[in-house]
């Protein structure tokens, strides 16, 4: 991202802009202050400073002892990991992401539960594989027994805000509980006025749940928090005339989009810095799942488990630098995010999760020690009729272990295995040419459909949708019938 590169005073200076707003103080005295911040700064090359002190691995494990500690989760609906930067991707998408994780720990082999935002979700929150979140059809929700983060940090002390855009993962659903708020944004009052009915002027934006965030921020800067913020414009495909550099198909709108999306992100960034809060505040960026181009002859996602719609990004920001920054070469997955982050802070876990804390994959990478995770199993996991209302049940279900992956579907007639070191796009099923690898991670599938029971009372767990409810989640692409 194009940014001024500016002397460290104006770190402080940015703050007393803010201090004299925020007292009622004369614009005089903002616009006196203003005038030195842009006079301390100077052009300079696309680079961001960062003013954060150093840190090290005794810094990562002292974590747990802080009390003024906020957690920033910004969740990046149908992100795919490939298309960063950060990630190998040839084109420059996302620099804000991108020097997160250069200052910051990056996991460079993640995988998501489900290509599918509610199961997917469902799963990051409680940890839970997909078969034992029960959040499987689009008609199910989590039930109010379920203990989700965000009832974790308000128990805690924390004031808990979430501001979300997709409709899976609504009130209706289970998904607020623990949220002090928990609302889908609006735009400026003055769009809505000036829209005359418009349904697209009436849409709210990423940049409108940015606004919200950091109104948020301004309401709560001295408090300690936990703010989740779910954007969706990518999966919209929404970019601005700045970001729409890369072209015109699909697959370059996409990276327009991740591009404008990340330029959002850095406004959040921005207000943390003006505000002094970057060093106190963890940020986490992560994805539900990814989208695919035609890869497997599909394009979108909500259809198949492959590594297109379910390798997403995941990277911890920390109060403090990383040089160089942490690069986790293990395998992860998002039901490690919680287990992991709340290890960090400090604060109990979840119930009986899947997951485990990924601290000691980290402490691997940096100290060059060899990873406890490797030879682990990874599953992904997409009832084939989840939004078919009246259907019974079709599991597809990947499991990865090592460079293996093997992807089960219950309406097909036998498993496909792929290499993923010298096969990483999975584009030559070797099932035939490695039976014994195929009924090994066979019967881990099988193992796995088996492990049903969720730490909560099982109970009815389907909601209702009125037709308004279904037309929203259709006009997100999802076809509901």
């Amino acid at each position: 991202m194009s940014k001024k590169v500016c002397h460290p005073m104006t770190r402080n200076l940015s703050r007393i802009v803010a201090a004299l707003r925020r007292s009622g103080r004369s614009d005089w005295f903002a616009l006196v202050a203003a005038f030195a911040l842009s006079t301390a700064c100077v052009p300079g090359e696309q680079k961001v400073v960062d003013t954060r002190p150093l840190g090290t691995l005794d810094d990562i494990f002292a974590l747990q002892e802080r009390d003024d500690l906020n957690v920033l989760f910004i969740l990046i609906d149908t992100l795919r990991a490939d298309r960063l930067s950060s990630y190998g991707h040839d084109r420059k998408t996302s620099p804000r992401i991108d020097a997160l994780a250069e200052s910051g720990v990056r996991f460079s082999r993640h995988l998501s539960q489900s290509s599918w935002t509610k199961s997917s979700m469902a799963s990051m929150w409680t940890g839970l594989y997909p078969n034992r979140s029960r959040i499987l059809l689009s008609r199910h929700a989590l039930p109010e027994a379920a203990v989700l983060p965000a009832e974790i940090f308000r128990d805690a002390g924390y004031r808990t805000t979430g501001i979300f855009r997709n409709g899976w993962v609504a009130r209706n659903f289970g998904f607020s509980q623990g949220f002090e708020i928990y609302m889908m944004p609006r735009p400026p009052r003055e769009i809505v006025r000036q829209s005359s009915g418009d349904p697209a002027k009436l849409a709210a934006s990423d940049g409108d749940a940015i606004r919200a965030a950091t109104g948020f921020l301004r309401a709560h800067e001295m408090e300690q928090w936990f703010m989740y913020v779910h954007l969706l414009d990518i999966h919209q495909y929404i970019s601005d005339e700045a970001s729409a550099i890369f072209g015109t198909s699909y697959s370059d709108i996409y990276d327009n989009a991740i591009l404008a999306t990340d330029s959002l992100i850095g406004h959040l960034l921005d207000e943390l810095d003006g505000r002094g809060l970057r060093e106190r505040t963890i940020v986490v960026v992560a994805s539900d799942h990814g989208e695919a181009f035609g890869e497997h002859d599909k394009d979108g996602h909500a259809y198949d488990v492959y590594g297109e719609v379910t390798e997403v990004p995941f990277v911890i920001s920390l109060p403090f630098r990383l040089e160089p920054g942490v690069v986790v070469d293990s395998p992860s997955e998002n039901v490690d995010i919680w287990p992991t982050l709340f290890e960090l802070i400090g604060l109990s876990g979840l119930e009986d999760p899947d997951g485990a804390s990924l601290l000691p994959a980290i402490e691997s990478a940096m100290t060059g020690e060899p990873s406890p995770d490797e030879g682990s199993l990874s599953f992904a996991h997409l009832e084939e009729k989840w939004g078919r209302l009246e259907e019974g049940s079709s599991p597809m279900v990947s499991v990865t272990k090592d460079d293996w992956r093997l992807i089960y579907k219950s309406s097909a007639e036998s498993p496909q295995l792929f290499n993923k070191k010298s096969d990483p796009g999975e584009a030559k099923n070797i099932a035939t040419q490695h039976e014994d690898v195929v009924a090994a991670l066979q019967a881990e599938v099988d193992a796995y459909l088996e492990q049903d029971e969720a730490p909560w009372p099982e109970e009815d767990l389907s909601v209702e949708l009125d037709e308004m409810e279904l037309n929203q989640l259709r006009a997100l692409g999802y076809g509901i019938r």
